[in-house]
């Protein structure tokens, strides 16, 4: 249902799709979910990955899978969370799920964890991508144009800041629903980016735009 609502709202708010990749040579991912500076980012994207047909899941804060009947719409929708073991991270987590899922898996993250402005983005993503040894897809919304991007797509190297400069140069030009709330100033100190490595951006639903 939700799927199917977020489809048509891609279709009848006027968007279109620009595949720089095609879904179907991509068979586990991380995807990488920016801009997100507003509710409808989500909504948005998910209409774009339905009209591919992609098997898009993202992350929700387990809590949130735990109301009825709200669980069952998220859940339809691609909505997943992962419980860490006391002996492991949610980087080892994610990355294990996507390495032992016999289907097709495209996992989606939010790196800045929030739609207000936040500089320091999550690395969750890069080291889950980088212990899964899949590909990080780049998408984006353009605002300005009403243009939703997938790829180009592209192997982690293990040399943080060197591949973070392919994601500056993707993101440069595009403009979010709220430009104020978006920064690609996203490098951290190398004692940060350990500690960062160890977590991951979940968060979909929360305080923020609209």
């Amino acid at each position: 249902m939700f799927k199917l609502f977020a489809f048509l709202m891609f279709t009848l708010k006027g968007w279109e799709l620009k595949q720089n990749v095609s879904s179907e040579t991509i068979k586990k991912s991380i995807v990488l979910g920016a801009p997100h500076t507003s509710n409808w980012d989500l909504i948005i994207s998910m209409g774009g990955f339905h009209k591919m047909r992609f098997p898009l899941k993202f992350f929700i804060k387990k809590e949130w899978l735990k109301i009825f009947p709200l669980n069952k719409i998220l859940i339809a929708a691609g909505a997943v969370s992962v419980d860490r073991g006391k002996k492991s991270t949610m980087v080892d987590s994610m990355a294990e799920m996507i390495r032992n899922s016999e289907e097709d898996i495209a996992l989606m993250v939010t790196p800045e964890g929030t739609r207000k402005r936040n500089c320091k983005w999550k690395t969750g993503f890069y080291y889950t991508a980088l212990k899964a040894q899949v590909p990080i897809v780049l998408t984006c919304l353009d605002y300005s144009k009403k243009l939703a991007v997938f790829g180009p797509a592209f192997m982690p190297s293990g040399d943080f800041k060197k591949d973070m400069e392919i994601v500056k140069d993707y993101y440069k030009d595009v403009v979010p629903k709220y430009p104020e709330n978006f920064c690609l100033d996203i490098y951290q100190d190398d004692e940060d980016i350990a500690a960062e490595s160890d977590s991951t951006a979940e968060e979909t639903v929360g305080a923020g735009h609209s």
